[in-house]
């Protein structure tokens, strides 16, 4: 690839009025208004008391962030994306950087838990005129995760060093997901930067279960977590909702004395890293096996917490070459052991794998940090609290956009989205009392956006 034309005979000048960068916007925004998002925020959120006119028009100072955070912003001053070219022709209400700024300033812990049931009331609806979130499938999983983000400003509210020995926020997101769809984020909390990773775990689980019922989702559910968050008021609370759970444990001495009661033809292999499949025995050749206990938990708690349900190891060959004599690998090998709690119904193989898928939710944390969680841009701790919960409505906006596009998108990652259908370059075009915008020609994902056009109701140029 090469420049075509040499400096001399190429010039560029910004002085078209009608060209706009982000047309995929349009069908985004207009499928939040069909799911009610502005009607949500104006009756839930009121931010009473606030000076200077920041709490006035919610809605529209809400959907400027959130359509922001859709194009990609990940700052308050980002958020000028909205102003440019002829965006003002197409959407109303888009308001500054700076309004923005003082809006989300103005919230306090009460105005941050209005905006996120009015999330929560949200998403219920997006899933349900979406399909977002299949209900045919057998098995619903819920996923709770926690993740520190860095900051570097000292007087930042709420910023502490925590485990990860870094200056930050510590914040927590629960999602759903099924075999057949992608994480959709259901409940988000900001907490200060020293809080443990399971601190709060409980009540926003509650909050979470609630809301996937609330989704018409009959399915079974399954609570995944890694062993930070192994308590027994995560256990009472998916108990409480009719939840199953499969949560990591840490190998304590409890644990390893438990493990040293399994005998040696307990154990199973399993498909795993470099596995092969040993087609006259029928049977896994890995350097994992799995096997399984019944385990009573909580056992230091009052009788009542006292759990009991499934322990699975999981055991991975660790050839440590200090302890190990040259030539006698197989003679010494050691274990590596990995442990879960749960109550899951299903056998033992496959319920050691759906654990494993877990670690999916990160690929979650990747996506907002690619997008409006690249920062947490304000000194407030509550204004940093509403931004998380915008956030992950834009997330889900624009995962619910992928899968009205087509069967990639719906999989695809949040920036291919943005990229594909979302950053579209085009330029309006007024005539018979009618807009219409001209886009780019050939578009690989030409296809794609037209299903999510007409899917929001809107009609193509024949």
């Amino acid at each position: 690839m090469k420049v075509s034309h040499s400096p001399a005979t190429l010039f560029a000048a910004f002085d078209d009025p009608d060209l706009i960068a982000h047309a995929g916007l349009v069908p985004v925004v207009r499928l939040a208004e069909r799911c009610g998002l502005p009607a949500l925020v104006a009756e839930k959120v009121r931010l009473s008391g606030a000076k200077n006119g920041a709490g006035t028009a919610a809605d529209a100072k809400v959907m400027s962030i959130v359509g922001g955070m859709i194009a990609g912003a990940d700052s308050i001053d980002d958020l000028d994306v909205l102003r440019h070219g002829g965006l003002s022709r197409l959407f109303g209400g888009v308001r500054a950087p700076s309004t923005l700024g003082t809006f989300l300033r103005a919230f306090t812990w009460g105005h941050v838990r209005q905006l996120q049931s009015a999330a929560r009331a949200f998403i219920c609806t997006l899933a349900a005129h979406t399909g977002l979130v299949p209900k045919r499938d057998e098995v619903v999983s819920v996923d709770i995760d926690s993740k520190v983000k860095q900051v570097y400003g000292p007087a930042e509210q709420g910023a502490f060093f925590g485990c990860t020995k870094v200056r930050g926020l510590h914040f927590q997101i629960v999602t759903v997901k099924t075999a057949t769809c992608a994480p959709v984020i259901i409940a988000t909390r900001l907490r200060k930067g020293s809080a443990g990773s399971g601190k709060g775990a409980a009540s926003l689980l509650r909050e979470a279960l609630a809301t996937v019922r609330a989704m018409g989702i009959t399915a079974r559910i399954v609570v995944r977590a890694d062993s930070a968050f192994f308590s027994h008021k995560v256990v009472a609370v998916c108990r409480k909702a009719g939840a199953r759970f499969s949560l990591a444990v840490a190998v304590t001495k409890t644990i390893r004395t438990a493990i040293e009661t399994m005998t040696e033809d307990a154990w199973t292999p399993i498909k795993y890293t470099n596995a092969v499949w040993d087609e006259q025995e029928e049977r896994w050749v890995s350097d994992a096996e799995i096997a399984e206990i019944p385990f009573t938990a909580f056992t230091s708690k009052k009788k009542a917490f006292h759990t009991t349900a499934r322990l699975i190891v999981r055991r991975v060959k660790r050839l440590n070459p200090k302890f190990v004599p040259a030539g006698q690998s197989e003679l010494f090998t050691a274990w590596r052991h990995h442990v879960i709690f749960t109550d899951s119904p299903f056998v033992l193989a496959r319920a050691e794998s759906m654990h494993r898928e877990h670690a999916q939710v990160e690929q979650v944390f990747a996506d907002l940090e690619d997008s409006a969680l690249a920062h947490l841009p304000s000194g407030k701790f509550t204004a940093n609290a509403a931004w998380l919960t915008l956030a992950a409505t834009a997330y889900n906006l624009t995962r619910a956009a992928g899968h009205l596009a087509s069967v990639f998108h719906a999989r695809a990652r949040t920036g291919t989205i943005r990229r594909h259908l979302i950053s579209i370059p085009a330029r309006i075009a007024t005539g018979a009392r009618r807009l219409t915008l001209h886009l780019p020609q050939p578009w690989r994902w030409a296809d794609d956006f037209t299903d999510l056009w007409t899917a929001t109701g809107q009609r193509m140029v024949t």
